[in-house]
């Protein structure tokens, strides 16, 4: 499935791209949304985690180095078939 999106539009590559996910609470959460982007840009990565008030959700915050559009589509799509994950920003 093809994203209509217009990152090429908007950004210039390479550059760092922050995907923010919000999914279930739990250590699986980070490790499932790390694996993917390690997957498609291996790196050393440290995301931000805020966690909602009741302590249901958490928020991911991982900068990543992407190369293209097409990159930030496929991370994009790969992380959205992730069960614990709820929204994409």
């Amino acid at each position: 499935m093809a994203l209509n999106t217009h990152f090429d539009e908007l950004l210039e590559f390479p550059c760092v791209f922050a995907f923010k996910v919000m999914g279930v609470a739990g250590p699986e959460l980070m490790a499932e949304v790390i694996g993917v982007i390690q997957k498609h840009a291996p790196g050393d990565y440290a995301p931000t985690v805020k966690p909602s008030s009741k302590g249901t959700y958490h928020s991911l915050s991982v900068p990543v180095t992407v190369k293209s559009k097409a990159h930030i589509e496929t991370i994009y799509t790969e992380l959205n078939k992730l069960e614990s994950v709820r929204y994409i920003l």
